[in-house]
């Protein structure tokens, strides 16, 4: 995925592999090997990044988002593309479109 290109619902999001995650009491903290850089995803983006392990499209991870936790749907889709986005800027997560 290039910088210029936005995500769209359709696409499927999964993990990159090469990544040390750890959780430090509730939030999830991530160092990644390739980057050399620790992240902090706090407890939310915790949440995504576990449902992620295995690729999923992107409206399923919003939806499955919106079941857990109360959220306005327009509030969540916003939340959880701007956070893929930073992600997939961080070459911490694959997106591909879907087939």
């Amino acid at each position: 995925m290039n910088d210029t290109q936005a995500l769209s619902k359709e696409q499927t999001v999964a993990q990159q592999p090469g990544n040390v995650v750890s959780n430090m009491d509730g939030e999830i903290v991530m160092l990644s090997i390739e980057n050399g850089k620790y992240y902090n995803l706090g407890e939310i983006g915790g949440a995504i990044w576990e449902k992620i392990e295995q690729p999923m499209s992107i409206s399923s991870l919003i939806d499955g988002l919106m079941e857990e936790y109360e959220v306005d749907a327009f509030e969540c889709e916003q939340q959880v593309m701007s956070f893929l986005d930073q992600l997939a800027k961080e070459n911490l997560v694959a997106i591909t479109d879907a087939k």
